[in-house]
């Protein structure tokens, strides 16, 4: 056999290939200790390791099994994948709005070469069709590429570009948007781009998938469908994040763009609304708004775009024995305003208080807000919040902190002026700051409690 039969194989692995006469895309039956597995033979990128051959599994999934465990290797067939995106021409109807998707580098509908390890995205109208053909049901779809980047690259430079070119889009007509992003920092851009792009015609959706679209349990078809229908036919004219809401298929959740967060690394029900409601459940064809509380979609209105962004600031999160150097070298750095996510109420320890007023004292604005994610800053109940306010902190209500250091960035790159600063910052814009929490903005549903049910019976079914 030739090199391209083993494709990536090298060492042990390879040894094992060789010895059963296995070749990568055959289908086989393979043999460890103790578990037969039946799957395709797959190819290994240059950067994989030499000790497991990687099997997709009938089921779809995909495994690894070390080369020491192999006992058996039988080809029952072989049929070499081309992991290829199909692509048609994307129909257009007259009689559908018009939807335009901006993508910034997530591959919300790609497939992985498993060649090379590499993503290939799906973006192009046809692309898409090929991928998610039920988008033609909904809307028109305009895909413009701005970033081919990592949801952890994208920054204000990204940002200023998105608010513009939302502002674009919807001169042009478009009916909403729809942001293609990755999640890990989906709630940084929803957050600033809440600001960013004030009183838009229409809906703005950002969305994102968990799972890569070679997986059987992959979100991102089901989101991007929930998603481009959000945009297309919503009365929500707000900026939203659209992911999914339970761990089923079941619908995704319409997050507020000031409200959400990201909660877990892994589970497709990862974003959630915190100290409040989401806007809306969507499913295909149905959405159903929760909060009635929204900015409703008015495409005469004008959007007004404002792109400012102030770099030099830092988002701290305290913690026990946490000392004042951290505060002197953002100072000493030029660094023009200081997020603290506290403890509790709003707290800190007096370690910090000489390097804190050394800040303010320096022109450095100072907000604290709460690591509980929950609640509100409350630093007039102990004396410890006393002090920091007499030092020159400012309480940020139930502001989330990537929320407040987003909206901090954006209101330095408007004013210098403490006052001012001071007044943007305070003033809710987007419901980043609420006058109060709901009821139900707070329910961490663990074990089924009998209490937790009974509440839920009562007041949410």
């Amino acid at each position: 056999m030739n090199d391209e039969q083993y494709k990536g194989y090298r060492g042990r692995t390879r040894e094992v290939l060789e010895r059963f006469g296995a070749r990568v895309w055959g289908d086989v039956e393979l043999e460890s200790d103790g578990c037969t597995f039946h799957g395709i033979i797959l190819p290994r990128s240059e950067t994989a390791d030499a000790d497991h051959v990687v099997l997709k599994l009938h089921s779809g999934y995909n495994v690894g099994v070390h080369a020491d465990r192999i006992r058996d290797i039988r080809e029952v067939g072989y049929k070499k994948a081309h992991y290829q995106i199909p692509e048609s021409e994307f129909p257009r109807d007259d009689s559908k709005p018009d939807v335009t998707l901006l993508g910034t580098g997530g591959t919300i509908a790609s497939r992985l070469d498993y060649t090379t390890g590499a993503v290939i995205p799906a973006f192009s109208p046809g692309e898409l069709y090929g991928a998610v053909p039920e988008l033609a049901d909904i809307a028109n779809l305009t895909t413009r590429k701005l970033f081919g980047i990592f949801s952890e690259d994208m920054g204000p430079h990204q940002w200023k570009t998105l608010a513009a070119e939302i502002g674009v889009e919807f001169e042009k007509g478009a009916s909403g948007i729809v942001i293609g992003h990755g999640t890990d920092t989906m709630h940084y851009t929803a957050a600033i781009l809440s600001f960013m792009v004030q009183d838009p015609p229409g809906p703005i959706v950002l969305v994102g998938s968990q799972r890569s679209s070679d997986r059987p349990s992959s979100d991102a078809a089901r989101n991007l469908i929930n998603a481009v229908h959000t945009a297309a036919y919503s009365d929500i004219a707000e900026v939203m994040v659209c992911m999914f809401g339970p761990t089923s298929d079941e619908f995704d959740l319409l997050h507020r763009g000031t409200r959400v967060r990201k909660m877990h690394s892994s589970t497709r029900s990862t974003f959630r609304t915190l100290s409040a409601r989401p806007l809306a459940t969507v499913s295909p064809g149905k959405i159903r708004t929760i909060e009635e509380n929204y900015r409703t979609r008015d495409m005469a209105r004008k959007p007004r775009i404002n792109p400012a962004f102030e770099e030099k600031v830092s988002l701290v999160t305290y913690y026990p024995n946490m000392k004042g150097d951290i505060i002197d070298a953002l100072v000493d750095n030029g660094y023009k305003g200081i997020i603290i996510g506290g403890t509790g109420l709003g707290h800190v320890n007096r370690l910090l208080f000489p390097s804190i007023r050394n800040a303010v004292q320096r022109g450095v604005h100072v907000y604290m807000t709460v690591q509980t994610l929950w609640g509100y800053v409350h630093m007039n109940v102990y004396d410890t919040g006393r002090y920091l306010l007499d030092l020159g902190v400012i309480p940020a209500g139930n502001m989330l902190p990537e929320v407040a250091y987003v909206k901090l960035g954006w209101a330095l790159g408007q004013s210098s002026d403490p006052e001012e600063v001071r007044k943007i910052m305070l003033t809710s814009i987007s419901h980043e700051i609420t006058e109060r929490e709901p009821y139900d903005g707070y329910i961490v549903l663990q074990g089924g409690l009998p209490e937790v049910d009974e509440f839920l019976k009562g007041h949410l079914l």
